[in-house]
């Protein structure tokens, strides 16, 4: 039987400009904001942390909370 990869969580290495699937899922969840972001809509993460972010503003939360913007 295959198994679908609806609806469950992806897990993922984020590098610069992409990212390499390591647990095959359709989305990930914001580390600022716990959204769903489907794979085909992330745009922005964090190398260092290996986080994704829904969105610029929770990107920029994020480095915030990391002490790394005033």
């Amino acid at each position: 039987m295959l198994m679908s990869n609806r609806d469950r969580i992806a897990r993922l290495h984020y590098m610069p400009y992409s990212f390499r699937v390591l647990q095959a899922g359709d989305h990930v969840l914001c580390a600022v904001t716990g959204r769903k972001i489907a794979l085909e809509d992330l745009r922005y993460w964090s190398i260092a942390r290996q986080e994704p972010y829904a969105s610029a503003e929770a990107s920029v939360q994020a480095e915030r909370a990391a002490k790394r913007i005033p």
